[in-house]
């Protein structure tokens, strides 16, 4: 039972939450059941079929709709007394600025991206609002607590590159090609190969109550007086063509994105039945599994980027030779790397929808090595979570500051326990955001342009999302709405110049100032001069020294989907983080911890979402040991003296 003190800081806390998805669906819930009576929430997505299965306060129903107002909706029907106030819109938008988040007493993290982590965590440290940070991996996840001048912040530490991907990114908004492989995989491969009574995402624009009775059949099943010619484009022209024309009714999806272009058949392929080339019977020979579109098309070297037109053949032929050699096996199969016909549709699929998005083009041999396992979510871990989430913010409120723990989620027991509390520790006197250290760049000032420095180092590596950019008194560079359009043209201007050749010149020596308004970020970036670049470990052609990168993951080829005998599998790096679901798994026999590798047999698998690794006897990032003089279990920093541990006072 909560004490009077904790029920009153409850009922009295304004709390924002940010995400309404795994994480957020649970912990709205036991915000509302444990007494919170003010909650905002904002959340960017819209709901898919794929969230159902764990983000409860879901329907079908609700399909399309926005996550955050239906959220609020099924809350209110057994807490009605209490104020929810949903935002369906991006936290990164302007209207969420600084004085927006002093408001609150707390804010809580469900987020699914490493970009909105940290801009969060920025707003945080600037309206010195406390916040609750976290994160899921399957049956892994994590909580921690940020308090600006009492813990580290989110970014004191570095942070395991992303690795897993929003459904919702995957279904209508890819960015990478890994989306577009996901989608062809998981999504594509399994609705037409796979299990017919499992629903996905297809499912849902292929039967959507609100179109043309045209499209309320289920397109994927094949009809009886087609050809298998006339089926693959019917296939083709669905998903490459129509799906995309849906997606694009959505206006609002598509204000600060590069719309998709909508691909059919007949804008690519004369109609002609496919595999008339002189190498058709090539596809026939030797054991089912080993049937190939390749093949049968004269394609031969797995290395070459094939056109959108070759890509096009591939898929078709794919498709047809999957109904010509392999029908006995269709329902039931699952996707597999070393199946030649699996890989070459996937491949295929993947690269026109990538075509479709804007998404550079990559080789049959390289979307192999970039599919791997599919890890989903855990509803309990969720639910698991939320609760951790909402004693630490109740610990905030009540400004119980030794009370603060980072607690790890774990899949098998440590020290007989499945949660390991951890206490946090001090900021980080390094850390470019919450201590303003100076950086420093290295860089040819007379090669590199301003651009590279804005896109390569600004924005993708300081995470800077409306960046000003200052040589003493000379601003060099400025981003926003309230710009005339001299000074738009004037910083326009300024991107293609060489450094060296600015109106205020940048060379050695120089330092800039680079501060986001918005976020109310400021640090001093101390520039190096630097004749040349290894190309092949600094292919960016500059280095930053002083911030915190993503730990790095050796590039290997994968030999099997699951765990050898010899090797632990290990989560690898990719690309963007996520809360709720789809995780790509990788073998590797070493891991990069803390500045040192240690052996895969002390690493099984990794949290993905934005903190640490924790697995068995061992935290990937950080290690845990016991202090002679405490019973408690305390972090140490992998490079840190171990006698020198500090704990938050």
């Amino acid at each position: 039972m909560a004490s009077e003190e904790q029920l009153s800081a409850i009922k009295g806390a304004k709390v924002l939450m940010v995400g309404a998805g795994g994480i957020g669906c649970e912990l709205l819930k036991t915000l509302a059941l444990s007494g919170f009576e003010d909650i905002h929430i904002i959340d960017m997505d819209t709901i898919e079929v794929s969230n159902l299965n764990r983000q409860f306060l879901f329907r079908q129903k609700h399909v399309g709709q926005s996550k955050a107002k239906v959220a609020r909706e099924a809350v209110l029907k057994f807490r009605p007394h209490i104020k929810i106030t949903p935002y369906h819109a991006n936290v990164k938008d302007p209207e969420f600025n600084v004085d927006f988040f002093k408001q609150f007493n707390v804010v809580l993290n469900g987020l699914d991206n490493l970009d909105a982590r940290r801009h969060v965590n920025r707003l945080c440290l600037a309206s010195g609002v406390p916040l609750v940070e976290s994160g899921t991996t399957g049956f892994l996840g994590q909580v921690t607590v940020h308090v600006k001048g009492k813990t580290e912040c989110y970014e004191c530490q570095s942070k395991p590159a992303p690795k897993t991907y929003p459904v919702c990114t995957i279904t209508s908004t890819p960015t990478k090609f890994v989306h577009c492989i996901v989608w062809a995989k998981d999504l594509l491969f399994a609705k037409l190969f796979g299990n017919k009574n499992q629903e996905n995402d297809l499912n849902v624009r292929s039967t959507d109550a609100s179109s043309s009775s045209e499209h309320s059949e289920d397109v994927f099943e094949r009809r009886a007086d087609e050809d298998f010619e006339q089926y693959g484009r019917r296939i083709y022209d669905h998903v490459f063509g129509y799906n995309i024309e849906v997606a694009l009714r959505n206006e609002e999806t598509w204000k600060n994105r590069n719309k998709p272009r909508p691909v059919y058949t007949r804008d690519v392929l004369p109609l002609r039945p496919v595999g008339q080339n002189g190498n058709k019977d090539k596809a026939s020979t030797g054991d089912p599994s080993s049937v190939s579109a390749m093949a049968s098309l004269g394609l031969k070297n797995p290395q070459d980027l094939w056109s959108l037109k070759e890509n096009s053949e591939v898929f078709l032929e794919a498709l047809r030779l999957f109904f010509l050699k392999r029908e006995k096996e269709i329902g039931q199969l699952g996707f597999d790397k070393d199946d030649q016909l699996a890989v070459e549709f996937v491949t295929s699929a993947a690269n026109i929808r990538a075509a479709s998005f804007g998404i550079p083009l990559h080789s049959l041999f390289e979307a192999k090595g970039i599919a791997g396992n599919i890890v989903h979510a855990v509803a309990t871990t969720n639910a698991i979570i939320a609760g951790l989430i909402v004693l630490e913010a109740i610990k905030v409120l009540q400004n119980d500051v030794k009370s603060y723990r980072m607690t790890y989620c774990l899949e098998h027991p440590s020290r007989k326990m499945l949660l390991m509390p951890v206490e946090p520790f001090e900021p980080n006197k390094s850390c470019y955001v919450c201590s303003e250290t100076p950086l420093t760049l290295e860089i040819n000032t007379h090669h590199s342009k301003l651009r590279d420095f804005v896109e390569k180092i600004v924005k993708a590596k300081l995470g800077m999302s409306l960046p000003l950019i200052m040589h003493g008194v000379a601003l060099l560079y400025e981003v926003g709405d309230d710009l005339e359009e001299d000074e738009v043209a004037n910083y326009a201007a300024n991107l293609d110049k060489v450094l060296s050749e600015l109106p205020s010149p940048v060379t050695g020596g120089t330092i800039l100032t680079v501060e986001d308004l918005q976020q109310e970020l400021k640090c001093s970036i101390n520039i190096k001069h630097r004749e040349e670049f290894d190309e092949e470990k600094e292919p960016d052609g500059m280095v930053l020294s002083g911030w915190t990168p993503a730990l790095a993951a050796e590039k290997t080829k994968t030999s099997d989907n699951g765990p050898s005998s010899s090797n632990a599998s290990q989560t690898v790096p990719l690309e963007s983080e996520d809360n709720d679901e789809i995780e790509i798994i990788l073998k590797d026999p070493e891991i990069l911890a803390a500045g040192k590798k240690r052996k895969s047999s002390d690493v099984s698998v990794a949290v993905d979402s934005g903190i640490f690794s924790v697995t068995g006897e061992m935290l990937t990032k950080r290690k845990v040991e016991e202090d002679d003089s405490h019973n408690d279990i305390v972090m140490v920093d992998g490079n840190l003296d171990p006698n020198k541990k500090k704990r938050v006072q």
